[in-house]
């Protein structure tokens, strides 16, 4: 557990609205959302529970698909439609092979796509898309009861055209298709899981529901969740009671908590304080049951081991926009490192002849909630640099946390070469390929840089770094820490792939021009 009371205890100040966002490419100005956390309110005044509650944009929150369809659909639209899709094509594919096999022996081609849409649609009734996918087991009579439905309104409907023999090999076949592409996924899906990062997660009570919700996502590796602590009005602080409900702000950035549980079910005063403070700071909200009614629209029941929790709320995320981001990434990258392989090659052999060291210099860098990974680079600077970094730092001429002096006399003379034209950052593309970075958001700072943040800084720190930027384009000769954050958030804040496209395209004209890095 993280030191929290380095911190201090007060809430995480008010930032004011970004006057950088001109500064966007191809955009005079941009209206800034700023969320609740940063400012709660124009005024800085405290957003009440009376206003929580009035708030119209969850009541009054437009109906997916998903949710007309499915009384408890899974929480991610964007999810749930893959699913959907991948089973229809498999559905698809069984009936059109088994059909290329022998043309008597399945349905006949204008039945497919019926029988298919019948299928899932029956499978949305039978519960195969609600918000918790079910085990294999669960999933085999379901799905059979679906497409033993699906396969009798086929046979009924095309009476003379579709015979029993081939209904029924139409039926186990894709039964069985159906049965082993979902196996493959939910074992892919463990994987996944064992690999994908943790959730960082505080819980608000300090009773024995608190303690019972901690033990099951410590016992429970499917859950991926870390338990950072408690909070509790009236448990003694000690090294797993972080604080009382009115630290939930300042902790939740200090300790980059992704997602609260409510875990005061017999105290509704405390438990909508706590809602409110997490609500404001765009956390993901669960609670134990015995809550207000009508206060969440949108709740949906789930378990931690034994214990019902309710799903209040969760922070909405552009996945699709998110997955195109990220294919941008692995294609950019991809392409970067293929076109810039000759320019690498001659980038390394004159480091190599011009001083002793490695050619790669790799070092911890601070990425998205405070995961440090290894961030690479072309040597720049004389081998050891970074011993002397601390001694150096009086003549820092970067206003803030960050370190950086135009003489520095660790540079190299190829090192000052790459670095006027951005070329000792070419191998973070790797980093890209890797998932650890991005091309597009604010540059990863070293661990002792960020170990000078004050605690409001740590907000530039909730998405993926990146190899380029807002500040990289617009402000990069700039000594002031203040400029770089406000353009950082403006980007954080902002973001949208047409943003990220501009800011690619800019990069590329000011790599030509050499200003520095």
């Amino acid at each position: 557990m993280n030191d929290l009371t380095a911190h201090g205890s007060s809430v995480e100040p008010s930032a004011p609205p970004s006057q950088y966002a001109r500064m966007i490419p191809g955009t005079s100005a941009i209206a800034v959302h700023r969320t609740v956390a940063a400012a709660g309110g124009s005024s800085g005044r405290r957003v009440s529970d009376r206003e929580i509650s009035k708030t119209p944009s969850r009541p009054s929150q437009a109906r997916t698909l998903a949710h007309l369809l499915l009384p408890r659909p899974i929480a991610d639209p964007f999810t749930l439609y893959q699913l959907v899709v991948a089973d229809l094509i498999v559905l698809m594919m069984a009936c059109g092979v088994l059909l290329l096999l022998s043309p008597s022996g399945g349905l006949p081609q204008p039945c497919m796509p019926i029988y298919a849409v019948l299928v899932t649609l029956f499978g949305f009734s039978e519960g195969l898309y609600r918000s918790e996918e079910p085990r294999l087991v669960r999933i085999v009579p379901m799905l059979a009861r679906s497409a033993l439905f699906a396969i009798a309104l086929v046979f009924v409907a095309a009476r003379g055209e579709v015979l029993p023999l081939p209904a029924l090999t139409a039926l186990t076949t894709s039964l069985a298709a159906v049965l082993l592409w979902r196996y493959l996924r939910q074992l892919a899906g463990k994987q996944w899981a064992r690999d994908e990062k943790m959730r960082n997660v505080l819980i608000v009570g300090g009773g024995p529901v608190a303690r019972a919700v901690a033990r099951s996502l410590r016992n429970d590796p499917l859950q991926h969740a870390l338990v950072r602590g408690f909070l509790a009005d009236d448990v003694p602080l000690s090294p797993a009671v972080l604080g009382r409900i009115e630290d939930l702000g300042w902790l939740a950035r200090a300790e980059f908590i992704d997602e609260v549980i409510l875990a005061l079910p017999d105290e509704p005063e405390r438990t909508r304080k706590a809602a409110v403070i997490a609500l404001r700071n765009h956390l993901d909200i669960r609670a134990v049951p015995d809550l207000p009614q009508d206060f969440w629209p949108d709740a949906g029941v789930d378990r931690i081991g034994g214990v019902p929790v309710v799903t209040l709320h969760r922070e909405p995320l552009p996945s699709a926009a998110l997955f195109l981001k990220r294919l941008l990434d692995v294609a950019g990258a991809a392409l970067g490192l293929v076109l810039a392989s000759p320019l690498m090659a001659v980038v390394a052999l004159v480091i190599r002849l011009d001083s002793r060291g490695p050619i790669v210099y790799s070092a911890e860098r601070v990425g998205a909630k405070g995961r440090r990974f290894r961030c690479f680079k072309f040597r720049s600077m004389v081998t050891g640099a970074d011993r002397h970094k601390e001694e150096l730092r009086d003549r820092n001429q970067r206003q803030g946390p960050t370190f950086k002096i135009d003489d520095d006399p660790r540079i190299t003379r190829v090192g000052r070469i790459i670095r006027r034209y951005s070329l000792d950052e070419l191998p973070q593309l790797w980093n890209v390929l890797r998932g650890e970075m991005s091309l597009v958001g604010p540059r990863p700072h070293p661990v002792d840089d960020v170990n000078h943040y004050e605690l409001h800084h740590y907000r530039r720190l909730d998405v993926k770094p990146g190899i380029t930027g807002l500040w990289q384009i617009t402000a990069r000769n700039c000594p002031s820490f203040d400029l770089n954050m406000h353009l950082d958030l403006t980007y954080i804040e902002t973001w949208s792939l047409r943003l990220d496209l501009r800011i690619l395209a800019s990069t590329v004209r000011v790599l030509f021009a050499p200003e520095g890095a």
